[in-house]
């Protein structure tokens, strides 16, 4: 018996196929998602809008965490509100040039993200560390050598990645067992070899995620080794230390988890991978600017400020 030859098309358009297993409770995700999606915009609003309009925040520590804030509030747009139309109003469909550009977007902010902690942890580094250099070095024109390159890397892999996923053929189904456009959940529907689109998605996880993650760790390992040894007094920046960490803590092992379920046997449900890929998404994005807040007293002191200047308006 000759095997079925296989279709000779290719799909163009998808369908998101994320948290099917719910049935009839799968609109009800609309309201936790809403609440964190409401929570991420308007923090991250106040927090731009407070280290912009405040002179006393406007230090090279304090503009990263604004530069943050901004990706925080950028990185949900890209696909929240696609899928609580889904969840509402069963509006699955997109393209694949919309597929592809959604993909591009969530990556490359996502990989901006982990970038600026590497940053964050160079400030804290010189503050701490090497104080009498801190002015130096973190001067806007000596500051952007360190920018331009991470940059670069993220962009140019970023693209590689993208570039490859579009040129697949995907004539097996066009259901994509997701919310948005993960890479592998796209890849995954080829009919094709995609050895070379996993391996490239590997790589870039490698050099951006883990080699950003693991410099983070070492810089602040130092630091802590660092104040331990002098002995000298700066819980401040330790706080700052500890509030990076605990937050991407959370973010990076709801990413590793839901990266290696696509390349690894495992027992993990569709939904549960769907939920953790959009947890290291929404998770920074919602409580970054809460807990950069509540535990930095500049940005605290500010805030209390701007919200005594509304009371006295008339």
């Amino acid at each position: 018996m000759q095997d079925l030859p296989v279709q000779n098309f290719s799909f163009i358009a998808f369908k998101f196929n994320g948290f099917h297993e719910l049935g009839e409770w799968r609109p009800f995700l609309f309201i936790p998602y809403f609440l964190m999606f409401l929570l991420s915009t308007s923090s991250n609003s106040i927090l731009i809008y407070l280290i912009i309009s405040q002179r006393a925040l406007h230090s090279p520590m304090f503009v990263l965490i604004g530069l943050m804030a901004v990706v925080d509030l950028c990185l949900p747009v890209f696909f929240v509100p696609n899928m609580l139309l889904s969840f509402l109003f069963n509006w699955n469909g997109i393209s694949l040039v919309g597929c592809l550009i959604q993909m591009f977007c969530i990556h490359c902010v996502g990989s901006f993200q982990s970038t600026l902690l590497v940053w964050m942890a160079l400030d804290r580094f010189f503050a701490i560390c090497r104080p009498l250099y801190y002015h130096e070095y973190m001067q806007m024109s000596n500051f952007f050598k360190f920018v331009i390159g991470p940059v670069i890397r993220n962009i140019i892999l970023i693209t590689t990645m993208v570039s490859l996923a579009g040129k697949l053929q995907f004539c097996m189904k066009n259901e994509i067992d997701h919310c948005f456009c993960e890479h592998m959940a796209l890849v995954q529907l080829a009919c094709g070899d995609i050895s070379v689109n996993n391996l490239v998605g590997l790589t870039a996880a490698f050099l951006i995620s883990t080699a950003d993650v693991a410099f983070f760790t070492v810089s602040y390992l130092i630091i802590l080794a660092s104040v331990l040894k002098s002995g000298k007094s700066h819980l401040k920046a330790i706080n700052t230390c500890v509030t990076h960490t605990i937050v991407m803590g959370f973010a990076i092992t709801f990413a590793l988890i839901a990266f290696m379920s696509y390349r690894i046997r495992n027992n993990f449900s569709s939904s549960i991978r769907v939920f953790l890929s959009t947890m290291y998404l929404l998770f920074p994005s919602c409580f970054n600017p809460i807990i950069y807040g509540v535990r930095t007293k500049e940005i605290r002191e500010q805030f209390l400020k701007f919200m005594n200047q509304i009371k006295v308006c008339p």
